[in-house]
């Protein structure tokens, strides 16, 4: 079994996976709306700093300009990096579909890894529609960061999905052992909404919460990347810089990757579905 599909295979498998996703692409648009929570976050900060405007400043010391800024780069850096694969997995294990694939030479990872590129790519007509529709209703918010800010911001969203995507296939490979992998993953979400930098950026959290968040995945998910795009400034006072943001990522690929290889042999030893 390859570990890496060879380019023209790789094109083939992609090409086939961008015509099935856009015969779904109003499912798709649905998709993309349902994830405006950063928006709806962004009119509960805005409202918070409203009614504490005469006391303080501004909250996490964000203007409200940086503030919409920030929520608008969260939702892209999730449209980007949102990850199912742990229910195709499970759906294909349990209607007996992934024993041919794992009969074929190519790693059966790699076509999950296509669908979601494929889906990214029918998707992003609907991402910057949405994101133009917000900064016609807050053009106050609008700001380019610079080419080398956005190319770092676009490297950033491509490390999180890889995170997100290995950290899902690790609990994808437990539908060899359980059928239901998937209830696993719906544990992980809370952690992922409230550590993420979903529903507000980490330096809103305690000092003491911010630490331990950062010894986890989630901030980098989305945190980290929407900060990149939004030029917000980092150093030291703030969560994030950007050469520590990028080592951590880096760390969690190469924590993950291995363990994804061992759970993966491990499960294929376990695997006795017909056809396998």
């Amino acid at each position: 079994m390859r570990l890496l599909p060879p380019p023209r295979v790789a094109r083939t498998l992609w090409a086939v996976q961008f015509a099935y996703m856009a015969e779904y692409r109003a499912e798709i648009a649905l998709w993309a709306l349902s994830g405006v929570l950063p928006f709806i976050m962004f009119g509960v900060w805005s409202a918070a700093a409203a009614g504490a405007a005469g006391s303080g400043g501004p909250p996490m010391g964000l203007s409200p300009a940086e503030l919409g800024r920030y929520f608008v780069c969260a939702f892209v850096a999730r449209q980007f990096s949102v990850v199912w694969v742990v229910w195709q997995f499970e759906e294909d294990a349990l209607q007996g579909r992934l024993s041919p694939y794992l009969l074929q030479p190519l790693h059966p990872l790699w076509r999950y890894v296509a669908a979601h590129l494929a889906e990214q790519a029918t998707r992003l007509p609907f991402v910057l529609l949405i994101a133009s529709g917000f900064f016609l209703l807050q053009p106050q918010a609008f700001a380019w960061p610079g080419p080398g800010r956005v190319l770092l911001g676009v490297l950033a969203v491509g490390l999180a999905f890889a995170i997100h995507f290995l950290l899902q296939s690790l609990i994808a490979t437990l539908c060899f052992w359980t059928e239901r992998a998937s209830a696993l993953e719906r544990l992980l979400y809370v952690p992922y909404v409230f550590l993420s930098g979903l529903v507000a950026p980490l330096q809103a959290f305690p000092p003491d919460l911010q630490r331990l968040a950062l010894l986890t995945p989630f901030p980098y998910l989305i945190g980290f990347p929407a900060q990149l795009l939004a030029g917000t400034p980092m150093g030291r006072e703030q969560p994030f810089s950007i050469a520590g943001g990028f080592a951590a990522m880096l760390l969690w690929l190469l924590l993950l990757l291995p363990a994804l290889a061992v759970l993966w042999r491990a499960g294929l030893r376990r695997y006795s579905a017909m056809g396998a």
